[in-house]
């Protein structure tokens, strides 16, 4: 018994495919658009406001009078640091909640990100290591703690439930650390260690930006890459066989390149909270089942990092860190979406 498909049918297809792609365009340039946008806002806005103009005149090179400090050495460095850490965490997070069928497999959920901060804060108080010592400790802590999340997760086959279980209890413990470590801090490493708690972009320089942009030329390109396989993954194993991808050689790039991402992001910028877990949604809903959500992602986390800073530079009674005003995003959604969970039966 053969079967046909109807040329009403296929057309159908077609019809939807490309009606998708068309609505993956639009989404993705509104996002590139409104992150292009705050942008510019975050390099016009601050104690002294200079005009578009000015702005673009400083950043193609030329000297602007008053402007070429402020907005040249001061807040273009700051906002190039929002956009890649933002892009990153966003990447970052939407592989891990991608591959894992699961919103809550975000880095800054299951302990990639504390592991990063106890490392740094450990050695702001105990060590009193130089910014450089910090942020070089922060990334190799990052790495070491995903290495450990995923090898004890692996004992008798992968599984994803597992693995946000054991991350959720890393980042208890290393959140423990933290406050055992600031317990103890005296008062002139205080404030440098409280960065590492919700993540800043106090102190941007270029020296912090080089590094994360060259993570992100490398990695993001490699998430890219293995998009295909990174969708075949979210079928499942025997699915993704299947469909000819090698489902553990093509988990262990992915987590490799997502980890560096998260790793070089919160060494340049501590952990901005909620980042990572909360751009892979955001980009779902704009952007549509069954796409590619790396761009968008990342494109949601600059948005959501230059927001943040715009708003805790200059919208609110008084200066806060970035972290502070993602983690009030972030904190409601996180309860949002146990609610969700629980009323449909899902678990973790």
């Amino acid at each position: 018994m053969t079967s046909s498909t109807s040329p009403s049918t296929i057309e159908a297809v077609v019809t939807g495919r490309r009606s998708r792609a068309r609505r993956r365009l639009r989404a993705t340039g509104l996002l590139a658009a409104v992150a292009i946008l705050l942008f510019l806002v975050t390099l016009m806005v601050g104690n002294t406001f200079y005009g578009l103009d000015e702005v673009v005149r400083v950043v193609l090179g030329q000297t602007v009078p008053g402007a070429s400090f402020t907005v040249g050495e001061l807040r273009l460095p700051r906002s190039v640091l929002a956009v890649l850490t933002g892009f990153a965490f966003g990447a970052a997070g939407v592989t891990f909640q991608t591959m894992l069928r699961n919103p809550l497999a975000s880095p800054d959920v299951i302990g990639i990100s504390f592991g990063a901060s106890a490392a740094a804060v450990v050695g702001i108080v105990f060590f009193s290591l130089s910014e450089t010592a910090v942020s070089l400790v922060a990334f190799g802590s990052a790495l070491a703690t995903a290495a450990a999340i995923l090898l004890l997760s692996h004992r008798g086959g992968f599984s994803g439930a597992r693995l946000i279980l054991i991350g959720i209890g890393i980042a208890a413990m290393m959140h423990s650390v933290i406050t055992y470590s600031l317990s103890k801090a005296p008062s002139w490493n205080f404030q440098a260690a409280m960065q590492w708690l919700a993540g800043s972009l106090n102190g941007a320089s270029w020296d912090r930006v080089l590094p994360l942009a060259a993570a992100v030329a490398v990695f993001v390109p490699v998430l890219l890459l293995f998009g295909r396989g990174l969708g075949a993954l979210r079928l499942g194993d025997d699915a993704a066989q299947a469909l000819g991808v090698r489902p553990f050689a093509v988990r262990v790039i992915l987590v490799l390149a997502a980890v560096a991402l998260i790793a070089f992001a919160t060494s340049a910028s501590g952990p901005v909270a909620f980042v990572a877990f909360m751009s892979g949604p955001i980009a779902a809903r704009l952007v549509g089942p069954d796409a590619s959500l790396t761009v968008p992602a990342g494109l949601v986390g600059a948005i959501l990092v230059l927001g943040g800073d715009l708003a805790g530079q200059n919208l609110l009674d008084g200066r806060y860190p970035v972290g502070v005003v993602t983690g009030v995003l972030g904190a409601p959604y996180l309860m949002y979406l146990l609610v969700r969970m629980n009323r449909s039966g899902n678990s973790i």
